[in-house]
C-alpha cells in the first residue's frame, strides 16, 4: 500500500477496535450492549468477545467484560510515557489561560484525545477522551492531517468536504498550517468553542498535538496569545519526550 492510499474499512476489524474502544470508554460491557453500541448481531459480537477473551484483550467477570492485560504489554514505552511527558504542560496551559488542555494523537484517520487538563470554570469546553473524532475541522485533527501526504490529505477531506470551492479553502488551509505549524477552529466544530493547536515535533515527526480550547466569548480574542504560548509548551513536552530538558 503506498503512503498516499486511503486503507479501507474492514468489517470484522471494525467491529473489533468498537468493541475494544467502547470499553475503555465505558469501563465495561455486556455483550448485549456492544452489540447495540455496534449496530451488529449479538451472534457475531458474542464470537468476537470470546475471542478477545481469550488472547487476553478482553476479561469477563459475571457477564460484563472489561480490558485485559494483552494491551497494556503491547504499548511502547513512548506511548505510555507521551501522556505523563504532556501532563505538567497540560496544567500549566489550564492555569494561565483559564481554558482546557488537549493532548491530541492520530488513531489511523480518526483524531483522539489521549489526555487532557479541564478548565476549572463553570462554563467551559470538555474534550472527549479516548473518543474517535474525524481530522477536520477540529484544530489537532488539523494539524495531523496537514502532515500526512497531500494525496491522502486530499482523499480524507473529498469524504467530508464536497462543495469543490469549500474543499479548496480546506486544501489551502491545509497547506498554511504546515507551514505556519499552528491550527484554528473557529466555530467549525461547536459555534461556541474556538480553540488553537500545534503539533509535538520528535525528530522532524508529529508525535502528538497540543490544542487549548474554550467558549468562544473568552476565547476569541486571546487566539494569538494561546497560539505563541502552544510554541513553548510543543517544544517543552518534545524535550522531555527525546530526553532534553529546556533552559
Amino acid at each position: 500500500m503506498s503512503d498516499g492510499a486511503m486503507p479501507k474499512e474492514h468489517r470484522t476489524v471494525s467491529r473489533v477496535t468498537g468493541i475494544l474502544e467502547y470499553v475503555s470508554r465505558h469501563g465495561g460491557a455486556r455483550v448485549q450492549e456492544l452489540a447495540d453500541a455496534l449496530g451488529a448481531p449479538k451472534s457475531s459480537v458474542f464470537g468476537l468477545v470470546k475471542g478477545l477473551v481469550s488472547t487476553g484483550y478482553l476479561v469477563e467477570e459475571r457477564g460484563v467484560h472489561r480490558l485485559g492485560p494483552a494491551l497494556g504489554s503491547l504499548l511502547p514505552r513512548a506511548a505510555q510515557d507521551l501522556a505523563g511527558a504532556a501532563l505538567p504542560t497540560l496544567e500549566a496551559l489550564r492555569d494561565h489561560f483559564g481554558e482546557t488542555a488537549m493532548l491530541g494523537t492520530a488513531v489511523g484517520d480518526s483524531l483522539v484525545y489521549a489526555s487532557a487538563a479541564e478548565s476549572q470554570q463553570l462554563i467551559r469546553y470538555s474534550a472527549p477522551l479516548r473518543t474517535r473524532r474525524p481530522l477536520y475541522p477540529p484544530s489537532a485533527g488539523k494539524v495531523l492531517l496537514a502532515h500526512r501526504p497531500r494525496t491522502w490529505s486530499d482523499a480524507y477531506l473529498r469524504t467530508l468536504v464536497h462543495d469543490p470551492a469549500d474543499f479548496e479553502a480546506a486544501r489551502d488551509e491545509l497547506t498554511q498550517v504546515r507551514a505556519t505549524g499552528v491550527a484554528f477552529n473557529r466555530g467549525e466544530t461547536l459555534p461556541d468553542v474556538t480553540a488553537a493547536a500545534r503539533p509535538v515535533l520528535v525528530g522532524g515527526e508529529v508525535r502528538a498535538v497540543i490544542a487549548v480550547a474554550g467558549p468562544t466569548p473568552r476565547t476569541a480574542e486571546r487566539l494569538l496569545d494561546i497560539a505563541d504560548a502552544l510554541v513553548e509548551a510543543v517544544d517543552s513536552v518534545a524535550a522531555r519526550l527525546d530526553g532534553r530538558e529546556l533552559g
